[in-house]
């Protein structure tokens, strides 16, 4: 097993450092085994990192407007909390999850590499598909239930135009066949886009992000003229208060809202690696992230205020919401902004990272373009959109289990960085067997430990509520799985990460140097 020690000596030959700090390979350096690399996995070329502060605030707009962090307000809400309540516990969230974002991001800009070869550091070359099956599977998911939500855009917005003989048309499995056809027109222009590459995307976010804006803007002037003001809601008083019950409920929620971006603090070096510099990876995250979840919660609220006015019931899905609207131009535009921000956060969040995860497992069959495929197909096949249809199980369950996992993986990959190798990597030795980076067998044994003992931590007490009628909420025993552990379930993601954060730590530096 390779040491600390050993893994912060002095950068080989086979790289070059620039002056602002980012590395890249030396022109001798050769990638030749297909076992470990091929075109979509190699460090980006200094030349095409040109990703901007704009690119990257573009990419979070764009990912942060979309169908389920609208309604993360609502699941909160439901849970008991006003509207302030709802949106601090958001917005704390999101600065939370920043913080190992940007930790993690800063691999991808120094070295040019996606997340999957950047876990091979710690995990080993053959280890690191452990933690990046995990993100495959979370995006793969993911993917099902924003694909489904971007169908049943195009499903009301051709309805629109077709009238009921589109809406009501023969069903399928108990879903009109019009909206299964939506379904897989939206499949396919997301495949359409991601397949021809990451510069396409990026183009994609660019425009895609300030139009979900004037979109969402002009949806809450639309309703704060219809409505009159915003009243009814937040003017409701929180059902918790601020004692007690509200402690119980806000940290659990606290940890489910982080979870919601837990994925993507991991896969970040996915984007980043196209970064020109450190600072533009840096602003353009720290200025999209929070900002942009904390005014698309605020805006929710807001126009899910005036539809109670208007509608005599709060309807928190904005398809819902723009569906009723009798302007039929206002409609088909509302409708239109919410399948371009279902497509812009699906895209980027959902396929990119379970493409390059794929191509890691095989990189000599699996293209970054045959892993997008793959990750379609499977985010139809496991069907997860009904997760979301009960605020207990999305945000507890789902959530709070998925962000325990991935806080695990995301303490041992920032000790490994930045507390044992002090951000140095020998980029050539991140793509070849027996290297420093190679352990025993491609596994690092430690990171497995840390790993294995990081995630029974965060989830093992994973319980599931009773209701005010005594029902279970949830897949889990109400004692909790493992129930010594259940004090511990509340703060999953941030136990996940401390534990193995600190069990990697001090197993590294007690190893005992390689020969």
């Amino acid at each position: 097993m390779s040491s600390a020690s050993s893994s912060i000596s002095e950068p080989s030959t086979a790289q070059h450092s620039y002056p602002d700090g980012r590395v890249a390979l030396a022109e001798a350096a050769v990638l030749d085994d297909p076992r470990f690399s091929n075109a979509d996995l190699a460090p980006v070329a200094i030349e095409r990192r040109n990703w901007t502060t704009y690119n990257y605030l573009a990419l979070w707009v764009g990912m942060a407007h979309c169908i389920p962090s609208w309604t993360l307000a609502s699941g909160l809400v439901a849970l008991g909390m006003d509207w302030k309540q709802a949106v601090l516990t958001i917005a704390l969230a999101n600065v939370i999850v920043l913080i190992p974002m940007l930790l993690t991001g800063h691999a991808g800009t120094k070295y040019g590499i996606p997340f999957p070869v950047f876990a091979r550091a710690s995990f080993g070359l053959r280890g690191a598909n452990l933690p990046a099956m995990v993100r495959a599977a979370v995006a793969c998911a993911w993917f099902g239930i924003q694909t489904w939500i971007g169908g049943e855009g195009i499903f009301l917005l051709a309805g629109k135009l077709f009238g009921d003989s589109w809406l009501n048309a023969s069903k399928i499995q108990g879903t009109a066949w019009t909206q299964w056809l939506a379904f897989l027109v939206f499949w396919l222009i997301e495949v359409l886009v991601i397949t021809r590459g990451m510069e396409t995307l990026r183009k994609f976010e660019n425009w895609a992000a300030p139009l979900v804006i004037a979109g969402a803007l002009a949806l809450l002037g639309f309703m704060a003229s219809k409505a009159g003001g915003f009243g009814p809601l937040l003017d409701q008083p929180s059902a918790l208060g601020w004692g007690s019950g509200f402690w119980k409920v806000f940290f659990p929620s606290l940890m489910g809202m982080i979870g919601f971006w837990a994925t993507l603090s991991l896969n970040i070096p996915d984007f980043t690696r196209f970064g020109g510099s450190q600072r533009a990876q840096l602003r353009g995250q720290a200025l999209g992230l929070p900002t942009t979840m904390t005014l698309f919660a605020v805006l929710s609220v807001l126009v899910t205020s005036g539809s109670q006015a208007v509608y005599g019931e709060p309807i928190w899905d904005p398809i819902a919401l723009t569906a009723k609207m009798s302007n039929v131009v206002g409609a088909l535009f509302a409708l239109f902004i919410v399948m371009v921000a279902t497509l812009s956060v699906n895209i980027a969040a959902n396929v990119v990272s379970p493409a390059y995860d794929l191509s890691n497992l095989l990189p000599r069959f699996i293209s970054f373009r045959t892993g997008a495929l793959i990750t379609g197909v499977v985010g139809i096949v496991i069907m997860p959109w009904k997760l979301i249809a009960n605020p207990h199980v999305y945000i507890f369950t789902w959530l709070g289990v998925v962000g325990g996992l991935l806080g695990t993986v995301a303490g041992i990959l920032i000790a490994d960085y930045w507390f044992i190798r002090r951000t140095e990597l020998h980029l050539d030795e991140l793509y070849k067997p027996g290297g420093r980076y190679w352990y025993t067998g491609g596994w690092n044994l430690r990171a497995v430990l840390s790993f294995a003992v990081g995630g029974l931590l965060a989830i093992g007490g994973s319980y599931s509520a009773l209701d005010a009628q005594g029902v279970k909420q949830g897949p889990f025993p109400v004692h909790g799985m493992v129930p010594f552990l259940k004090p511990l379930a509340d703060y999953g993601w941030a136990v996940g990460l401390a534990s193995s954060f600190l069990l990697y730590a001090a197993l590294s530096l007690t190893a005992r140097p390689r020969r």
